[in-house]
């Protein structure tokens, strides 16, 4: 999605919190706090960040969400990777990309990988970088996810 795509997330999920939906459409606090952490974590939006992601960890626990948990770990690894705690970010990334492996969650695991290439690239590690954002390509390739895929061609040929 555009940057422009997840203010919009923000925007109308804000507003779900704020009058909930009526009907079939209807979302609990832990749909919308974890598509509002997810979405600050794509955006690199540290304020939201230590807005939503405790408050989508908070709620993916209660109701025992494995998805949803390890969305909330991948943005707190994006917080901790934004506020310089690089090996917290790590451990937390890795948290995030262990449940997406169990579930076999292909998406979720390229974009999980290419944020802990992006962490390995901050790190001046590129052969960690590197490894990380071709599983990154190879995950969104077989999906024929081709915006993602582009942006992690890009990030390995800056590794060059």
């Amino acid at each position: 999605m555009a940057e422009g795509e997840f203010a919009l997330i923000r925007e109308y999920g804000e507003a779900g919190l704020i009058r909930p939906s009526k009907g079939w459409a209807t979302f609990g606090d832990h749909d919308l706090y974890s598509l509002l952490a997810d979405a600050a974590a794509a955006q690199r939006d540290e304020a939201a960040l230590r807005q939503y992601a405790p408050l989508a960890e908070e709620t993916a626990r209660r109701y025992d969400h494995k998805l949803y948990r390890a969305i909330a770990h991948r943005a707190r690894g994006m917080a901790h990777l934004l506020a310089g705690d690089y090996v917290e970010a790590e451990s937390k990334l890795r948290q995030a990309l262990d449940i997406f492996n169990s579930m076999n969650a292909r998406y979720q695991i390229g974009r999980t990988l290419f944020e802990l290439g992006e962490l390995a690239v901050i790190q001046t590690d590129t052969p960690k970088a590197s490894g990380y954002l071709t599983r990154a390509l190879r995950a969104f390739e077989s999906m024929q996810a081709v915006p993602d895929a582009a942006r992690v061609r890009s990030a390995l040929e800056r590794l060059k």
